[in-house]
């Protein structure tokens, strides 16, 4: 059994920066492929950003690309998001989440998930 909990949320105004931090129980933190959602109030939760159990590779939805950054520290077992230049669009309760297929987009491939930290982005 894997447990994330996410931390670092806030609010923040727009053009700001947070960094989000998920820190992983257990020992095989190593083997899984990590990724981040959000869900907006009234929308569907969306991929956000993953990254490969080594964190060599990394997948970005269109909408963060080039202002978030996904990485990961496997002898802390902690993945992170460094978030830039948010915009009030960004606003939403970030998730990380686990699986050992892959990194990619799809929430149905991933096993474990956080309760979320919330990130509001003022204007």
């Amino acid at each position: 059994q894997v447990q994330l909990a996410e931390s670092g949320g806030g609010l923040v105004q727009a053009g700001g920066s947070l960094r989000l931090s998920c820190a992983s129980s257990g020992r095989t933190f190593s083997m899984y492929a990590m990724g981040w959602f959000r869900q907006a109030p009234g929308k569907e939760r969306e991929f956000v950003a993953g990254i490969s159990w080594s964190g060599e590779l990394t997948n970005y939805a269109d909408s963060v690309k080039g202002r978030f950054t996904i990485s990961r520290d496997n002898a802390k077992s902690t993945v992170y998001l460094q978030m830039n230049k948010l915009k009030p669009e960004d606003t939403a309760l970030y998730y990380c989440a686990a699986n050992w297929r892959n990194y990619g987009a799809d929430q149905n491939d991933y096993d474990y998930w956080g309760k979320g930290a919330q990130v509001t982005v003022s204007s």
